[in-house]
């Protein structure tokens, strides 16, 4: 069928999450409906709340919802949709979905089907690179996938190697082999992943270069053969090859090494006909030398901070390319202004190996009038609000802050400013360990490389400290939000003799959240004397031989000042729980606040069993019953939001029963298996 390409007044979303939202926002702004599509889990979610109207898809796994190709195109039929949107992830780069709207006389919104064909096999596709002149890494990209093969060209190009799976992306299916003898198990690992997340198991592999950047450009084409590079962005922050903070435009790009790679990048779109948005990922060695990676047939996570630069909408121009026009700008009216980050929200404990969380966010708030910034100058795009529900079905990505400055050093500064402004409670998230990275020195003097969390490790999770002004802070702070609550329910209140408005002693211990339940020697103790007077808190603090006079003033939103010994700090303050979270464009600090007499007095033993961490799938078990085991030893791998996690042995002992086998499915907290410790 040809496809009538004039203006479409109706836009289906087909994806969920901050991309549906912020696809929809340009959208409503271009005049056109929207339509929202959902699962089960998404009924009451935020991007189905913001449409114009909203279709149920199935059920919660993707597969029945975001991934069913008849569903979404019956729910555009019912809603007299002339375009859809894929976002990422999900359809977004399948051909046959692309073939398939065709076919039914819908607009996709995004390249042809034979482009996603030609890009989507990464090994076709970089046979496709050489042919047009863009640089390759060396590597195998063949058809023949015997594992025998596969370990005796890993051996050739030498170690370590990047398996990689063939018809990927978004870190699934990846593995670095630093040797031989890992190569078997970590090729196991890749193939499950690939098979689980993509249907298919092929692999490449490539040249692992020790400290490369990852450093992509965005490229736009339309249909009359025009094609731009709207600049670069440098990705190289990523754990388990998953991007955790960007910006535009790379650190230390010379106008010639620039020209280089976007020609490039325009060249290989160009080779594969390609129309609408999309993203062309290199590697970017030490000597200025550059390699082609793959090419994102859609539009990137990351957008966002092209177009801080730019000051063009990149959804905008995906519309107008569907509607058959040409592209809005010639390469030489685009220009870079400013500099921005990108930090990716993960509801995900980095104390844990970035293990995925679940629950209800009680709160989620961006205070930017508390923290003094501009909402020109910060972005938070996502897909949750208050009270939505985290489910375990998805992908964890909440949200995506995004800053802009005048240049890096200031978009830098605005970063940890707006990261301490935003506040995410009932759910585990990155938000702390995105603090550390934008603090670090190595990320601050441009020390970049895709292993710099891996090389980092030892200060982005350096044991934790607290000074006795942390202590103070956290003691006052915890006393001002019981007094503004006294009258609730609060989990704060206690109502044995504290009076707001008169002098009184009160005994706090606080301790690191991870030791909430250690003996009172492992808490620091706050002795606390004073009084609140017209919204202010006086006080005189002892903590062991010091002490300190003290105030607190709560200022706008979230934000307070606190003055010890006539040093006065702002910073924002919350809390979550029983924990004080004091948030400074340094850096965060989380303690565990509680009256004296309420400190719990047991110690943790040794448990004798070992407890899903989350909701998933079990995927193999690793010993067999009875089997002696060594602390910190594999014993069996479960698989949520698509990606594995390794449990391990708590300690030295014996695993006496599995309750799971291959295949099952386990919820938040379910004992996996019964591990008796050695005495």
């Amino acid at each position: 069928m040809t496809l009538d390409l004039t203006k479409f007044d109706t836009l289906l979303v087909a994806n969920r999450g901050e991309i549906a939202c912020r696809v929809m926002r340009t959208a409503r702004r271009m005049g056109l409906k929207t339509v929202a599509v959902y699962s089960d889990a998404d009924a009451t979610a935020r991007h189905v709340r913001e449409a114009d109207e909203a279709v149920r898809l199935g059920p919660a796994a993707a597969r029945e919802s975001y991934l069913n190709v008849d569903a979404v195109i019956d729910a555009a039929k019912r809603t007299g949709t002339g375009a859809i949107h894929p976002g990422y992830g999900f359809l977004s780069e399948n051909g046959g979905f692309v073939k398939a709207l065709e076919q039914a006389g819908i607009i996709f919104v995004g390249p042809p089907a034979s482009a996603i064909a030609a890009m989507g096999d990464k090994s076709a596709a970089k046979a496709r690179m050489a042919n047009a002149g863009v640089p390759l890494v060396p590597g195998y990209h063949g058809d023949d996938q015997d594992d025998a093969l596969l370990r005796s060209e890993a051996d050739k190009i030498g170690y370590p190697v990047m398996l990689k799976a063939s018809a990927g992306g978004g870190g699934k299916g990846m593995r670095v082999v630093e040797s031989g003898e890992g190569f078997q198990a970590a090729l196991d690992g890749c193939r499950r992943e690939s098979k689980a997340a993509f249907g298919d198991d092929r692999m490449l592999i490539e040249k692992y270069l020790v400290q490369p950047r990852h450093v992509e450009v965005q490229v736009f084409c339309d249909r009359y053969g025009n094609g731009v590079y709207l600049f670069e962005r440098d990705c190289s922050v990523q754990r388990r090859h998953q991007k955790v903070i960007e910006e535009a435009p790379a650190p230390g790009m010379t106008p010639g090494l620039r020209s280089a790679m976007g020609d490039a990048a325009v060249r290989a779109a160009k080779e594969i006909g390609y129309v609408g948005a999309g993203t062309v990922e290199f590697l970017l060695d030490a000597d200025g030398s550059f390699y082609f990676m793959e090419m994102n047939t859609r539009l990137q996570v990351e957008h966002p901070v092209t177009e801080m630069i730019t000051g063009q909408d990149l959804v905008e121009w995906q519309l107008r390319v569907a509607m058959g026009e040409p592209l809005p700008c010639t390469q030489d009216e685009l220009t870079i202004t400013g500099h921005s980050f990108e930090a990716r929200l993960y509801a995900e404990d980095p104390e844990q190996d970035f293990l995925p969380a679940t629950g209800l966010l009680t709160r989620f708030a961006l205070d930017l009038e508390g923290a003094d910034l501009d909402s020109d100058r910060v972005r938070l795009d996502s897909g949750v609000e208050s009270g939505d529900v985290v489910s375990m079905h998805y992908d964890p990505m909440l949200a995506k802050l995004i800053v802009h400055g005048a240049d890096r050093d200031a978009a830098l500064a605005t970063l940890n400013r707006a990261l301490a402004a935003l506040d995410v409670q009932g759910v585990v998230t990155n938000r702390a360990f995105l603090q550390r990275l934008a603090n670090h020195p190595g990320f601050k003097n441009v020390e970049l490389d895709t292993r710099f969390i891996e090389r980092n490790e030892a200060t982005l999770f350096a044991p934790r400290s607290y000074s006795t002004e942390a202590y103070a802070s956290a003691a006052l702070i915890g006393l001002n939000q019981l007094a503004q609550e006294c009258e609730s329910d609060s989990p704060w209140d206690r109502h044995d003799g504290f009076r707001l408005n008169a002098p009184h002693t009160i005994r706090i211990a606080l301790c690191d959240p991870a030791s909430a339940q250690a003996a009172d020697s492992d808490a620091a103790v706050v002795i606390v004397e004073g009084k609140r007077e017209s919204g202010e808190s006086l006080w005189n603090l002892t903590i062991g031989d010091q002490t300190l006079t003290a105030s607190l003033q709560s200022l706008t939103g979230d934000a307070v000042a606190v003055t010890l010994n006539g040093h006065r700090r702002r910073l924002q303050a919350r809390r979550d729980g029983y924990i004080v979270v004091m948030a400074e464009p340094s850096g965060e600090t989380r303690l565990f606040w509680r009256r004296i007499d309420a400190i719990d007095h047991g110690h943790h033993e040794a448990e004798s069993t070992l407890t899903a961490p989350m909701n998933g799938t079990v995927v193999a078990l690793l010993v067999e019953p009875g089997a002696a085991v060594e602390k910190g030893m594999p014993l069996m791998v479960m698989e949520a939001m698509k990606m594995e996690h390794t449990m391990t042995a708590p300690a030295d002992g014996s695993v006496e029963t599995f309750h799971f086998q291959s295949g099952d499915t386990v919820s938040q907290g379910d004992v996996l298996l019964d591990f008796a410790p050695s005495e």
